[in-house]
Protein backbone atom coordinates (compact mmCIF):
# COMPACT_ATOMS: atom_id res chain seq x y z
CA UNK A 1 0.00 0.00 0.00
CA UNK A 2 1.36 3.68 -0.73
CA UNK A 3 1.86 6.31 0.60
CA UNK A 4 -0.77 8.39 -1.25
CA UNK A 5 -3.76 5.36 -0.69
CA UNK A 6 -3.12 5.82 3.16
CA UNK A 7 -3.96 9.85 2.67
CA UNK A 8 -7.81 10.23 3.06
CA UNK A 9 -8.97 13.75 2.06
CA UNK A 10 -11.37 15.76 4.33
CA UNK A 11 -15.15 15.70 2.91
CA UNK A 12 -16.91 18.96 2.41
CA UNK A 13 -20.01 19.67 3.75
CA UNK A 14 -22.84 20.15 2.14
CA UNK A 15 -24.60 23.80 2.76
CA UNK A 16 -28.58 23.85 4.15
CA UNK A 17 -30.15 26.23 2.18
CA UNK A 18 -33.85 26.74 4.15
CA UNK A 19 -36.90 28.21 1.61
CA UNK A 20 -39.73 30.26 2.53
CA UNK A 21 -40.36 32.10 5.89
CA UNK A 22 -39.07 32.41 9.50
CA UNK A 23 -42.22 33.54 10.38
CA UNK A 24 -43.24 29.90 12.65
CA UNK A 25 -39.72 29.71 14.07
CA UNK A 26 -39.74 33.47 15.59
CA UNK A 27 -43.01 32.56 17.02
CA UNK A 28 -41.85 29.18 18.73
CA UNK A 29 -39.15 31.71 20.00
CA UNK A 30 -41.25 34.70 21.47
CA UNK A 31 -43.66 32.07 23.13
CA UNK A 32 -40.31 30.64 24.71
CA UNK A 33 -39.55 33.70 25.85
CA UNK A 34 -42.89 34.56 27.64
CA UNK A 35 -43.14 31.00 29.15
CA UNK A 36 -39.59 32.00 31.15
CA UNK A 37 -41.36 35.59 31.69
CA UNK A 38 -44.06 33.84 33.49
CA UNK A 39 -42.03 31.69 35.27
CA UNK A 40 -39.61 34.80 36.96
CA UNK A 41 -43.15 36.98 37.76
CA UNK A 42 -44.52 34.03 40.01
CA UNK A 43 -41.50 33.34 41.54
CA UNK A 44 -41.18 37.73 42.17
CA UNK A 45 -44.82 37.37 43.55
CA UNK A 46 -43.62 34.22 46.03
CA UNK A 47 -40.67 36.62 47.35
CA UNK A 48 -42.86 39.31 47.91
CA UNK A 49 -45.69 37.30 49.53
CA UNK A 50 -42.99 35.99 52.04
CA UNK A 51 -41.27 39.35 52.82
CA UNK A 52 -38.36 39.01 50.95
CA UNK A 53 -39.03 41.43 48.50
CA UNK A 54 -40.21 45.03 49.20
CA UNK A 55 -41.12 47.35 46.59
CA UNK A 56 -42.23 50.62 46.37
CA UNK A 57 -45.17 51.93 44.75
CA UNK A 58 -43.67 54.24 42.41
CA UNK A 59 -41.21 56.34 44.20
CA UNK A 60 -38.37 57.14 43.11
CA UNK A 61 -34.75 58.94 44.43
CA UNK A 62 -32.50 61.71 42.64
CA UNK A 63 -29.15 61.06 42.79
CA UNK A 64 -28.41 64.33 41.17
CA UNK A 65 -30.42 66.11 43.08
CA UNK A 66 -29.43 65.13 46.49
CA UNK A 67 -26.16 65.87 45.22
CA UNK A 68 -26.78 69.30 44.34
CA UNK A 69 -27.97 70.08 47.60
CA UNK A 70 -25.21 68.99 49.63
CA UNK A 71 -23.29 70.35 47.61
CA UNK A 72 -24.72 73.39 48.33
CA UNK A 73 -24.51 73.32 51.98
CA UNK A 74 -20.76 72.33 52.08
CA UNK A 75 -20.07 75.57 49.95
CA UNK A 76 -22.30 77.37 52.85
CA UNK A 77 -20.14 76.05 55.40
CA UNK A 78 -17.27 77.10 53.91
CA UNK A 79 -18.18 80.83 52.73
CA UNK A 80 -19.47 80.95 56.51
CA UNK A 81 -16.04 79.72 57.67
CA UNK A 82 -14.63 82.43 55.52
CA UNK A 83 -16.77 85.31 56.80
CA UNK A 84 -16.01 84.56 60.39
CA UNK A 85 -12.25 84.29 59.29
CA UNK A 86 -12.18 87.92 57.95
CA UNK A 87 -14.19 89.06 60.91
CA UNK A 88 -12.44 91.56 63.04
CA UNK A 89 -13.16 90.54 66.97
CA UNK A 90 -11.75 93.11 69.80
CA UNK A 91 -9.27 91.31 71.79
CA UNK A 92 -10.72 93.46 75.03
CA UNK A 93 -13.06 91.00 76.96
CA UNK A 94 -15.50 93.54 78.17
CA UNK A 95 -16.19 94.98 74.51
CA UNK A 96 -16.44 91.20 73.13
CA UNK A 97 -19.25 90.72 76.37
CA UNK A 98 -20.34 93.68 75.74
CA UNK A 99 -21.17 92.67 71.82
CA UNK A 100 -22.72 89.58 72.95
CA UNK A 101 -25.12 91.57 75.53
CA UNK A 102 -26.25 93.59 72.75
CA UNK A 103 -26.96 90.54 70.45
CA UNK A 104 -28.80 88.66 72.87
CA UNK A 105 -26.57 86.12 73.78
CA UNK A 106 -25.04 85.04 77.09
CA UNK A 107 -21.95 86.99 78.11
CA UNK A 108 -20.64 83.95 79.33
CA UNK A 109 -20.91 80.27 79.02
CA UNK A 110 -19.88 77.19 82.04
CA UNK A 111 -16.41 76.56 81.73
CA UNK A 112 -15.70 79.18 79.04
CA UNK A 113 -12.32 81.55 78.77
CA UNK A 114 -11.56 84.62 77.08
CA UNK A 115 -10.90 82.90 74.14
CA UNK A 116 -13.65 80.79 73.95
CA UNK A 117 -15.68 83.59 74.02
CA UNK A 118 -14.40 85.50 71.52
CA UNK A 119 -14.44 82.68 69.16
CA UNK A 120 -18.01 82.23 70.31
CA UNK A 121 -18.69 85.55 69.20
CA UNK A 122 -17.01 85.33 65.88
CA UNK A 123 -19.26 82.05 64.78
CA UNK A 124 -22.38 84.60 65.72
CA UNK A 125 -21.60 87.75 63.65
CA UNK A 126 -20.41 85.25 61.09
CA UNK A 127 -24.02 83.68 60.85
CA UNK A 128 -25.73 87.32 61.30
CA UNK A 129 -23.74 89.61 59.49
CA UNK A 130 -21.34 91.69 61.07
CA UNK A 131 -23.23 94.62 59.54
CA UNK A 132 -25.85 94.69 62.38
CA UNK A 133 -23.85 94.77 64.62
CA UNK A 134 -22.83 97.77 63.26
CA UNK A 135 -25.72 99.03 62.41
CA UNK A 136 -27.24 98.60 65.73
CA UNK A 137 -23.56 100.12 67.48
CA UNK A 138 -24.20 103.51 65.04
CA UNK A 139 -27.92 103.39 65.52
CA UNK A 140 -27.01 103.31 69.65
CA UNK A 141 -24.31 106.31 69.77
CA UNK A 142 -26.61 108.43 67.67
CA UNK A 143 -29.31 108.22 70.08
CA UNK A 144 -26.59 109.17 72.83
CA UNK A 145 -25.08 111.71 70.77
CA UNK A 146 -28.69 112.74 70.83
CA UNK A 147 -29.46 112.65 74.08
CA UNK A 148 -26.37 114.47 74.91
CA UNK A 149 -26.87 117.10 72.66
CA UNK A 150 -30.66 117.92 74.01
CA UNK A 151 -29.37 117.96 77.52
CA UNK A 152 -27.75 120.29 79.14
CA UNK A 153 -27.23 119.99 82.91
CA UNK A 154 -27.11 123.56 85.33
CA UNK A 155 -25.95 123.15 88.80
CA UNK A 156 -27.41 125.60 91.00
CA UNK A 157 -24.74 127.39 93.30
CA UNK A 158 -24.76 129.02 96.06
CA UNK A 159 -25.23 132.53 96.73
CA UNK A 160 -21.90 132.96 97.60
CA UNK A 161 -20.36 131.70 94.31
CA UNK A 162 -22.64 134.58 92.74
CA UNK A 163 -21.08 137.20 94.92
CA UNK A 164 -17.75 135.74 94.40
CA UNK A 165 -18.21 135.69 90.26
CA UNK A 166 -19.08 139.75 91.03
CA UNK A 167 -16.16 140.29 92.61
CA UNK A 168 -13.91 138.65 90.23
CA UNK A 169 -15.70 140.71 87.32
CA UNK A 170 -15.41 143.80 89.09
CA UNK A 171 -11.73 142.85 89.86
CA UNK A 172 -10.27 141.63 86.46
CA UNK A 173 -11.93 144.00 84.46
CA UNK A 174 -10.20 146.54 85.10
CA UNK A 175 -6.77 145.25 85.26
CA UNK A 176 -7.25 144.00 81.83
CA UNK A 177 -8.05 147.52 80.65
CA UNK A 178 -4.43 148.42 82.55
CA UNK A 179 -2.52 145.22 80.89
CA UNK A 180 -4.13 146.20 77.05
CA UNK A 181 -2.92 149.96 77.67
CA UNK A 182 0.50 148.92 78.58
CA UNK A 183 0.43 146.14 75.78
CA UNK A 184 -0.30 149.55 73.56
CA UNK A 185 2.29 151.63 75.04
CA UNK A 186 5.08 148.63 74.37
CA UNK A 187 4.00 148.20 70.60
CA UNK A 188 4.97 152.29 69.83
CA UNK A 189 8.88 151.71 71.73
CA UNK A 190 10.74 151.43 68.19
CA UNK A 191 11.33 147.91 66.76
CA UNK A 192 15.21 148.92 66.51
CA UNK A 193 15.43 149.93 70.55
CA UNK A 194 13.18 146.12 71.45
CA UNK A 195 15.76 144.87 69.72
CA UNK A 196 18.30 146.36 71.78
CA UNK A 197 17.16 145.19 74.90
CA UNK A 198 16.13 141.49 73.84
CA UNK A 199 19.54 141.42 72.97
CA UNK A 200 21.39 142.32 76.48
CA UNK A 201 18.67 140.32 78.05
CA UNK A 202 19.34 137.18 76.02
CA UNK A 203 22.93 137.98 76.60
CA UNK A 204 22.43 137.62 80.51
CA UNK A 205 20.53 135.01 79.86
CA UNK A 206 23.07 133.24 78.18
CA UNK A 207 25.03 134.12 81.10
CA UNK A 208 23.79 132.57 83.70
CA UNK A 209 25.69 129.96 85.82
CA UNK A 210 25.07 128.52 89.54
CA UNK A 211 24.80 131.27 92.12
CA UNK A 212 23.91 129.15 94.98
CA UNK A 213 23.18 125.49 96.33
CA UNK A 214 21.73 124.34 99.71
CA UNK A 215 20.56 120.71 100.88
CA UNK A 216 17.14 121.93 101.58
CA UNK A 217 16.26 118.83 103.57
CA UNK A 218 16.62 114.92 104.22
CA UNK A 219 13.88 113.85 101.78
CA UNK A 220 13.37 115.49 97.98
CA UNK A 221 12.34 119.07 97.65
CA UNK A 222 8.80 119.22 95.99
CA UNK A 223 8.92 122.58 95.47
CA UNK A 224 9.82 126.05 95.69
CA UNK A 225 8.36 129.97 95.27
CA UNK A 226 9.91 133.12 95.43
CA UNK A 227 8.06 135.80 98.02
CA UNK A 228 6.53 138.96 96.35
CA UNK A 229 9.95 140.70 97.59
CA UNK A 230 12.41 138.41 96.21
CA UNK A 231 14.00 138.05 99.51
CA UNK A 232 12.96 135.03 100.66
CA UNK A 233 12.18 131.24 98.96
CA UNK A 234 9.96 128.62 100.96
CA UNK A 235 10.31 125.22 99.79
CA UNK A 236 7.86 121.95 100.39
CA UNK A 237 10.13 118.65 101.32
CA UNK A 238 8.50 114.83 100.78
CA UNK A 239 9.27 114.85 104.94
CA UNK A 240 6.23 116.98 105.75
CA UNK A 241 8.23 120.26 106.94
CA UNK A 242 8.28 123.88 104.83
CA UNK A 243 11.11 126.13 105.31
CA UNK A 244 12.09 130.05 104.44
CA UNK A 245 15.11 130.46 103.20
CA UNK A 246 17.26 133.96 102.90
CA UNK A 247 17.64 135.23 99.10
CA UNK A 248 20.59 135.24 98.22
CA UNK A 249 22.62 133.88 101.06
CA UNK A 250 20.49 130.98 101.51
CA UNK A 251 20.04 130.96 105.08
CA UNK A 252 16.95 129.46 106.97
CA UNK A 253 14.73 131.54 108.58
CA UNK A 254 12.32 129.45 109.54
CA UNK A 255 10.62 125.82 109.36
CA UNK A 256 6.89 125.29 109.18
CA UNK A 257 5.95 122.18 110.98
CA UNK A 258 2.26 120.83 110.58
CA UNK A 259 1.89 118.28 107.87
CA UNK A 260 2.00 114.62 108.60
CA UNK A 261 2.57 113.45 104.91
CA UNK A 262 4.54 114.51 101.67
CA UNK A 263 3.91 118.28 100.87
CA UNK A 264 3.17 119.37 97.69
CA UNK A 265 3.12 122.51 97.00
CA UNK A 266 3.71 125.88 99.32
CA UNK A 267 2.73 129.59 97.55
CA UNK A 268 3.07 133.13 98.55
CA UNK A 269 0.28 135.30 99.12
CA UNK A 270 0.03 137.85 95.88
CA UNK A 271 1.04 140.60 98.81
CA UNK A 272 3.19 138.82 101.34
CA UNK A 273 6.09 141.16 102.40
CA UNK A 274 4.25 143.66 100.79
CA UNK A 275 1.59 145.53 102.06
CA UNK A 276 -0.10 142.01 104.07
CA UNK A 277 1.20 142.15 107.36
CA UNK A 278 2.89 139.54 108.70
CA UNK A 279 0.85 138.02 111.22
CA UNK A 280 -2.19 137.39 108.62
CA UNK A 281 -2.26 134.67 106.18
CA UNK A 282 0.90 134.67 103.97
CA UNK A 283 1.04 131.04 102.59
CA UNK A 284 -0.51 128.24 101.65
CA UNK A 285 0.30 124.21 101.62
CA UNK A 286 -0.67 121.21 100.44
CA UNK A 287 -0.19 117.39 101.52
CA UNK A 288 -0.45 114.20 100.33
CA UNK A 289 -2.94 113.36 103.45
CA UNK A 290 -5.50 116.36 101.56
CA UNK A 291 -4.53 118.63 104.24
CA UNK A 292 -3.99 122.51 103.14
CA UNK A 293 -2.97 124.46 105.38
CA UNK A 294 -2.69 128.43 106.24
CA UNK A 295 0.42 129.88 107.18
CA UNK A 296 1.72 133.92 108.77
CA UNK A 297 5.31 135.01 108.48
CA UNK A 298 5.63 135.06 112.54
CA UNK A 299 4.89 131.30 113.47
CA UNK A 300 6.18 127.85 113.00
CA UNK A 301 2.35 126.37 113.28
CA UNK A 302 -0.37 126.76 110.74
CA UNK A 303 -2.58 129.83 111.61
CA UNK A 304 -5.61 127.76 109.70
CA UNK A 305 -6.75 125.22 108.02
CA UNK A 306 -8.97 124.22 104.89
CA UNK A 307 -10.66 120.82 105.67
CA UNK A 308 -13.24 119.41 103.19
CA UNK A 309 -10.87 117.60 100.67
CA UNK A 310 -10.92 113.90 100.49
CA UNK A 311 -8.07 112.73 98.11
CA UNK A 312 -4.66 114.03 97.86
CA UNK A 313 -4.35 117.74 96.98
CA UNK A 314 -1.62 118.08 94.64
CA UNK A 315 -1.58 121.72 93.88
CA UNK A 316 -2.71 125.33 95.38
CA UNK A 317 -2.50 129.15 93.93
CA UNK A 318 -3.47 132.36 95.22
CA UNK A 319 -6.28 134.19 93.16
CA UNK A 320 -4.74 137.63 91.74
CA UNK A 321 -6.62 139.47 94.64
CA UNK A 322 -4.98 137.46 97.15
CA UNK A 323 -9.03 136.69 98.46
CA UNK A 324 -9.59 132.99 97.03
CA UNK A 325 -7.23 130.14 96.80
CA UNK A 326 -7.38 127.25 94.25
CA UNK A 327 -6.88 123.95 94.87
CA UNK A 328 -6.27 120.72 92.37
CA UNK A 329 -7.05 117.44 94.39
CA UNK A 330 -6.26 113.43 93.08
CA UNK A 331 -10.68 113.20 93.12
CA UNK A 332 -11.05 114.69 89.50
CA UNK A 333 -11.45 117.72 90.63
CA UNK A 334 -10.50 121.35 91.62
CA UNK A 335 -12.04 124.01 94.40
CA UNK A 336 -11.99 128.16 94.68
CA UNK A 337 -12.51 129.06 98.55
CA UNK A 338 -12.99 132.43 99.52
CA UNK A 339 -10.46 132.87 102.90
CA UNK A 340 -12.76 135.80 103.33
CA UNK A 341 -15.91 134.02 103.97
CA UNK A 342 -13.90 130.95 105.20
CA UNK A 343 -15.83 128.39 102.87
CA UNK A 344 -15.76 127.03 99.39
CA UNK A 345 -17.93 128.23 96.61
CA UNK A 346 -16.90 126.27 94.00
CA UNK A 347 -16.23 122.76 93.81
CA UNK A 348 -15.92 122.43 89.78
CA UNK A 349 -15.33 119.20 87.91
CA UNK A 350 -14.46 118.46 84.22
CA UNK A 351 -11.16 116.35 84.55
CA UNK A 352 -11.39 112.25 83.73
CA UNK A 353 -8.40 111.68 85.46
CA UNK A 354 -6.61 113.16 88.88
CA UNK A 355 -6.32 117.22 88.05
CA UNK A 356 -2.60 118.24 89.04
CA UNK A 357 -2.00 121.85 88.50
CA UNK A 358 -3.58 125.36 88.76
CA UNK A 359 -2.69 128.51 87.79
CA UNK A 360 -4.36 132.08 87.47
CA UNK A 361 -4.23 134.62 84.69
CA UNK A 362 -2.88 138.12 85.81
CA UNK A 363 -6.26 139.70 85.73
CA UNK A 364 -8.18 136.99 87.85
CA UNK A 365 -10.65 136.41 85.17
CA UNK A 366 -9.37 133.22 83.73
CA UNK A 367 -8.12 129.91 85.51
CA UNK A 368 -6.18 127.40 83.80
CA UNK A 369 -5.81 123.18 85.17
CA UNK A 370 -4.17 120.47 84.06
CA UNK A 371 -4.48 116.65 84.89
CA UNK A 372 -3.41 113.18 84.37
CA UNK A 373 -5.66 112.78 81.96
CA UNK A 374 -3.44 114.47 79.62
CA UNK A 375 -6.08 117.52 78.73
CA UNK A 376 -5.69 121.25 80.22
CA UNK A 377 -8.82 123.26 80.24
CA UNK A 378 -9.00 127.20 80.71
CA UNK A 379 -12.28 127.96 82.36
CA UNK A 380 -13.53 131.64 83.28
CA UNK A 381 -14.40 132.43 86.77
CA UNK A 382 -16.86 135.10 85.78
CA UNK A 383 -19.15 132.27 83.84
CA UNK A 384 -18.03 129.33 85.08
CA UNK A 385 -17.65 128.40 81.87
CA UNK A 386 -15.02 126.07 80.44
CA UNK A 387 -13.65 128.74 77.52
CA UNK A 388 -10.92 126.43 75.82
CA UNK A 389 -9.79 122.74 76.00
CA UNK A 390 -6.06 122.07 75.51
CA UNK A 391 -5.70 118.77 73.47
CA UNK A 392 -2.91 117.53 72.35
CA UNK A 393 0.02 116.03 74.80
CA UNK A 394 0.38 112.79 74.42
CA UNK A 395 0.75 111.90 78.54
CA UNK A 396 -0.35 113.17 81.95
CA UNK A 397 0.18 116.60 82.08
CA UNK A 398 2.25 118.00 85.37
CA UNK A 399 2.87 121.98 84.95
CA UNK A 400 0.67 124.70 83.31
CA UNK A 401 1.48 128.57 84.26
CA UNK A 402 -0.02 131.63 82.36
CA UNK A 403 2.03 133.81 80.39
CA UNK A 404 2.03 137.96 82.03
CA UNK A 405 0.34 138.73 78.52
CA UNK A 406 -2.20 137.13 79.31
CA UNK A 407 -3.23 135.39 76.40
CA UNK A 408 -0.51 132.43 76.54
CA UNK A 409 -0.59 129.40 78.31
CA UNK A 410 2.57 126.89 78.53
CA UNK A 411 2.07 123.25 79.67
CA UNK A 412 4.50 120.35 80.38
CA UNK A 413 3.88 116.99 80.29
CA UNK A 414 5.08 113.10 80.63
CA UNK A 415 5.50 113.09 76.92
CA UNK A 416 8.87 114.89 77.06
CA UNK A 417 7.11 118.70 75.38
CA UNK A 418 6.34 121.63 76.59
CA UNK A 419 3.40 123.18 74.81
CA UNK A 420 2.28 127.16 74.47
CA UNK A 421 -1.05 127.96 73.53
CA UNK A 422 -3.06 131.08 72.82
CA UNK A 423 -5.86 131.78 74.36
CA UNK A 424 -6.95 134.36 71.59
CA UNK A 425 -6.72 132.05 68.71
CA UNK A 426 -7.77 128.81 71.01
CA UNK A 427 -4.95 126.79 69.34
CA UNK A 428 -1.62 125.14 70.20
CA UNK A 429 1.58 127.42 68.47
CA UNK A 430 4.59 125.90 69.14
CA UNK A 431 5.82 123.13 70.57
CA UNK A 432 8.94 122.65 72.89
CA UNK A 433 11.02 119.34 72.24
CA UNK A 434 13.26 119.74 74.52
CA UNK A 435 13.78 117.25 77.01
CA UNK A 436 14.77 113.77 77.13
CA UNK A 437 12.33 112.87 80.48
CA UNK A 438 8.78 114.74 81.61
CA UNK A 439 8.42 118.49 82.47
CA UNK A 440 7.96 118.32 86.07
CA UNK A 441 7.73 122.42 85.94
CA UNK A 442 7.75 125.43 84.23
CA UNK A 443 7.40 129.45 84.80
CA UNK A 444 7.51 132.70 82.56
CA UNK A 445 9.23 135.63 83.41
CA UNK A 446 7.04 137.42 85.87
CA UNK A 447 6.88 140.99 84.21
CA UNK A 448 6.52 140.48 80.69
CA UNK A 449 6.97 137.19 79.98
CA UNK A 450 10.05 137.86 77.86
CA UNK A 451 11.54 133.81 78.11
CA UNK A 452 10.36 130.84 79.69
CA UNK A 453 12.11 128.36 82.34
CA UNK A 454 10.95 124.63 82.16
CA UNK A 455 12.36 121.79 84.69
CA UNK A 456 12.48 118.28 83.96
CA UNK A 457 13.04 114.74 84.83
CA UNK A 458 16.17 114.67 82.92
CA UNK A 459 18.09 116.72 85.83
CA UNK A 460 18.16 119.91 83.81
CA UNK A 461 16.10 123.72 83.43
CA UNK A 462 16.13 124.87 80.24
CA UNK A 463 15.60 128.62 79.03
CA UNK A 464 13.68 129.57 76.15
CA UNK A 465 13.54 133.00 74.45
CA UNK A 466 9.90 134.12 73.59
CA UNK A 467 9.09 134.57 70.70
CA UNK A 468 10.34 132.20 69.14
CA UNK A 469 10.92 129.83 71.41
CA UNK A 470 14.63 129.09 70.62
CA UNK A 471 16.73 127.58 73.57
CA UNK A 472 18.95 130.37 75.40
CA UNK A 473 20.41 128.32 78.31
CA UNK A 474 20.87 124.76 79.77
CA UNK A 475 21.04 124.80 83.63
CA UNK A 476 22.70 121.73 84.50
CA UNK A 477 24.10 121.03 88.12
CA UNK A 478 21.34 118.80 90.05
CA UNK A 479 22.40 115.24 90.67
CA UNK A 480 18.39 114.01 91.02
CA UNK A 481 15.57 115.07 88.44
CA UNK A 482 13.85 118.40 88.89
CA UNK A 483 10.61 118.71 90.61
CA UNK A 484 9.99 122.67 90.54
CA UNK A 485 11.05 126.04 88.98
CA UNK A 486 10.62 129.70 89.76
CA UNK A 487 11.60 132.83 89.41
CA UNK A 488 11.97 135.90 91.42
CA UNK A 489 9.82 138.53 90.53
CA UNK A 490 12.73 141.28 90.17
CA UNK A 491 14.02 138.48 87.85
CA UNK A 492 17.66 138.18 89.35
CA UNK A 493 17.07 134.93 90.08
CA UNK A 494 15.83 131.22 89.08
CA UNK A 495 15.79 129.15 91.90
CA UNK A 496 15.09 124.97 90.95
CA UNK A 497 14.51 121.95 93.55
CA UNK A 498 15.47 119.05 93.18
CA UNK A 499 14.78 115.13 94.37
CA UNK A 500 18.57 115.05 95.07
CA UNK A 501 17.54 117.15 98.32
CA UNK A 502 18.94 120.38 97.21
CA UNK A 503 17.79 123.02 95.74
CA UNK A 504 19.40 125.84 93.42
CA UNK A 505 19.44 129.25 93.28
CA UNK A 506 20.66 130.51 89.73
CA UNK A 507 21.92 134.12 88.61
CA UNK A 508 23.69 135.87 85.70
CA UNK A 509 27.29 136.38 85.65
Amino acid sequence: MSDDEDLQLPSKKAKVVHFGSLEEVERQRLAKQEGQGSLGTDAVQAGILAGNINIGEGETFDLEEHQSERQKEVLEEFERRKRARQIHVSTDDSEVKAQLRQLGEPICLFGEGPADRRERLRQILAQIGEDKLKKDSAEDKKEEKKEYNDTTWYHEGPQSLKEARMFIAGYSIPRAKKRLEKACEVREIPAAQKNARMQELHRQLRALTNYGSQIGDSRPISFCQFSPNSKLLATASWSGLCKLWSVPDCKLVRTLRGHNQNVGCVVFHPQATLTLEDSACCMASCSADGAVKLWSLESDEPVANIEGHEARVARVAYHPSGRFLGTTCYDKSWRLWDLEAQEEVLHQEGHSKEVYDISFQCDGSLCATCGLDAFGRVWDLRTGRCVMFLEGHLKELFAIEFSPDGYHVATGSADNTAKVWDVRQRKCVYTIPGHTNLVSGLKFQGSEGQYLVTASFDCTAKVWAHPGWSPLKTLAGHEGKLMSVDISPDSKFIATSSYDRTYKLWAAE
